[in-house]
């Protein structure tokens, strides 16, 4: 630190970086924390400048706060939210297990700025923590910026994301609607399908999984703003914790309200805990699909081969000419992320000792991450994988016709044996199913070409 000035705090006088907006606290808080290098995201940094510029507008509204302290707290708070000071927020994720750091660092940078916004009249310093921490706790503000947080980026973010990736779904699997295609459990060659109802499947998985995200945002839109230190609200105003909620509703356009029970809100992350669970949800679905693309586009000519990717770089440094499924490989690795970020927040949710949490920022970290990757790369999957892809209508048929399985649809006519029979010469002898059934049995070719009739087969019932 070659250029820096003295800053006081109740230990004594810190050296800070000159021209930093943070003071003593943040700077301690640095120094104890050389751990990651890992920070703030921006969507929580957000949450947390409109937590404090509310908060500040709330205790004005309530005769808390001097409305000319209040209202530079709030532009300067504003500004926070805005992005001004990011590179300002400078302690590490794993720091003080409440955020108080963290807490303290926004009130360093906003009593700061709103020292020199505040117009000459005003005499009143204004303090980080008398005036910008008023009526709030680290224990009340970084779980609230955390659900405020998380709500906004799944709203804005994951959900649109995970509805455009279903609709590209529907849209390929309506332009492919009259190809069928050879179904396959435990890897094997099962009785035919359409790409239409494989890629409907995929598209329910991604409905399913907002109806769950839905669920639990219902958990996360309750705020723990006004439970201070503990959870009795002891110096704030009683209606503190509405009106905060009230005036966040507004300012997001997102509903929120005052926890039901200021002690489990903040002795808990069961509500994150659960959201990061949804997540998890979603990670397994986006990795099946994923992985059912890079089979389906495998190959393409030694293996399955039913589909092809978009070729979007080359796939080799020593091999030319190869092109790999990249995008869903980014997918399945952003879901693996996703499924150890859950791990880490099932541990941290266990430490909420007694009246608090002590692993918030983890949380914070981990659940923000999920939610912006998973959003991110459920929308690259859509725009440069499912909606560029394109069936291999010929390789398909041609599986579909040699399908020994196919037999299936003869059962209630022939018998179970019988058609075992029929499907292991006709799998023997790499033949199709109904030249090897002319064969084995007395059906006529009008009998077996109605009765094989692979479209048919994928409606379900008996075959007439």
């Amino acid at each position: 630190m070659s250029e820096y000035r003295i800053e006081n705090d109740s230990m004594g006088e810190v050296k800070v970086p000159k021209d930093a907006y943070y003071g003593a606290q943040t700077q301690r808080a640095v120094n104890n924390f050389p751990v990651s290098g890992l920070r703030f995201s921006r969507d929580f940094i957000k949450a947390l400048g409109l937590v404090k510029q509310h908060a500040a507008s709330v205790n004005a509204s309530l005769g808390e706060l001097n409305q000319e302290v209040a209202a530079a707290i709030e532009k300067a708070a504003a500004e926070v939210s805005e992005g001004k000071f990011d590179n300002d927020f400078a302690v590490d994720i794993f720091q003080t297990g409440s955020g108080t750091s963290t807490n303290m660092n926004a009130n360093e940078i906003i009593a700061r700025r709103a020292n020199e916004l505040k117009g000459n009249d005003v005499e009143i310093t204004i303090h980080p923590n008398d005036h910008v921490n008023y009526g709030q706790s680290s224990n009340d503000v970084i779980p609230t910026s955390i659900r405020v947080a998380a709500v906004m980026s799944v709203r804005q973010n994951l959900i649109p994301a995970l509805s455009h990736l279903k609709s590209a779904f529907e849209k390929k699997g309506a332009e492919y609607e009259d190809v069928v295609k050879t179904g396959r459990t435990h890897l094997m060659d099962a009785m035919p399908v359409t790409i239409k109802q494989e890629f409907e499947g995929y598209a329910r998985q991604l409905e399913l999984g907002i109806e769950r995200l839905e669920s639990a945002l219902e958990r996360m839109t309750e705020l723990p703003q006004g439970g201070t230190a503990v959870g009795t609200g002891l110096n704030t105003n009683p209606k503190f914790g509405t009106e905060i909620a009230e005036a966040l509703s507004e300012a997001t356009g997102h509903s929120f309200r005052e926890a039901g029970n200021h002690f489990e809100a903040q002795s808990t992350v069961d509500a994150p805990a659960e959201l990061s669970g949804q997540l998890k949800t979603i990670a397994t679905s986006l990795m099946k699909i994923g992985n059912d693309l890079r089979w389906m586009n495998s190959g393409p000519n030694s293996s399955i081969g039913e589909i092809r990717l978009e070729a979007l770089q080359p796939g080799s440094s020593i091999m030319p000419g190869k092109i790999n499924p990249v995008i869903e490989e980014s997918v399945t690795m952003v879901c693996a992320q996703v499924i150890g970020n859950d791990s880490a927040i099932t541990v941290a949710a266990q430490s909420g000792n007694f009246e608090l949490n002590v692993m918030l920022p983890v949380v914070a970290h981990n659940l923000l991450e999920s939610i912006k990757i998973l959003g991110n790369a459920a929308r690259n999957l859509a725009d440069r994988s499912v909606s560029l892809l394109s069936v291999n209508r010929e390789k398909v048929a041609d599986t579909v016709g040699r399908n020994p399985v196919l037999v299936t649809a003869l059962n209630p006519i022939i018998g179970y044996d019988k058609g075992s029979k029929i499907a292991k010469k006709a799998y023997k002898e790499g033949r199709p199913v109904k030249e090897v059934a002319r064969e084995m049995t007395d059906l006529s070719d009008e009998e077996l070409d109605e009765a094989l009739d692979p479209i048919k087969m994928t409606k379900g019932g008996f075959m007439e």
